[in-house]
């Protein structure tokens, strides 16, 4: 099966109303792991790349990681640049075959936030690749970008519309009521707007920071137009408590294949659980 566009991946899911996952990759074992819960699943997915190990393995070996990963691979995937914050960034997402990628100017001004998004929109529309923007900024934590749970707000509806034409996004990032990063209380997720922000801009929804929400308003934003869910958090902690395993037997196992091995597994087996809750299983015949 051949990589696929985003937008293609995203609409086509928004359509179905089920949510596509964006699982965040930090090795080739992580990479690994989305690839065979997606193969195992039959599901659609994205491999997000994000910010953190770009600054460690580099935006490139990535890309060739999952290339190689993927000739055993039979179902839709979509490769992702998460929460870019350069336009010279993004851009080398482009050039290098990335499938979707996402400016994150949430940090900007409106207007300055909304200029260059276009502009990312714009190359990424002519060459057939998918594009997200952010209106709202989203609490937590995300490769290193922090943002204070009081600097944190709920995206307006009349923000979120005017941001959607201006920039012409495919998916939309909006701020709901998620944070990246543990939770420190049961999070709310403001239903209310995401149907007025679905019913304004008739556009999928992105939801960011979705380890650790609870899997009932998971189901329920889906329901509500959210397409696209991120997790990252979940997955390190998966992936973690499987080398963990292996070492609490045994402190002076040192063969990685054993250890990252387990952490594999681990990880796989919480990738499924996300992409049964987010209704995306035995989906790959969409496409």
């Amino acid at each position: 099966m051949p990589y696929i566009s985003g937008k293609q991946m995203i609409q086509q899911a928004w359509k179905g109303g089920y949510a596509i996952g964006a699982f965040s990759v930090h090795n080739a074992e992580t990479i690994r792991a989305v690839l065979l819960a997606a193969k195992e699943e039959r599901a659609p997915v994205m491999v997000q790349i994000g910010q953190r190990v770009i600054n460690t393995l580099g935006l490139l070996p990535m890309k060739a990681m999952v290339d190689a990963f993927m000739a055993e691979c039979d179902v839709p995937v979509c490769i992702h640049l998460d929460h870019s914050r350069s336009f010279e960034q993004t851009m080398e997402a482009v050039r290098a075959g990335f499938h979707s990628v996402m400016f994150d100017g949430s940090h900007l001004s409106f207007d300055e936030n909304v200029r260059i998004t276009r502009a990312v929109a714009d190359v990424s529309h002519a060459l057939g690749v998918g594009c997200e923007g952010e209106i709202g900024k989203i609490g937590g934590t995300e490769d290193d970008i922090s943002v204070d749970e009081k600097d944190a707000f709920i995206t307006s509806c009349e923000e979120t519309l005017s941001f959607s034409q201006g920039t012409t996004v495919d998916y939309l990032a909006v701020s709901i009521g998620t944070a990246h990063g543990i939770y420190k209380q049961e999070p709310k997720l403001a239903f209310g707007r995401l149907a007025e922000i679905r019913d304004a801009v008739k556009k999928p929804i992105v939801l960011h920071g979705g380890s650790g929400v609870p899997d009932e308003q998971i189901r329920k934003a889906v329901e509500l137009g959210v397409a696209k869910v991120n997790v990252d958090t979940e997955l390190r902690q998966a992936f973690t408590e499987g080398v963990l395993d292996v070492l609490g037997h045994d402190p002076h196992e040192y063969t990685l294949a054993l250890s990252l091995g387990r952490g594999t597994d681990f990880m796989k087996e919480r990738v499924k659980e996300k992409i049964r809750l987010f209704g995306s299983h035995n989906r790959a015949a969409d496409f």
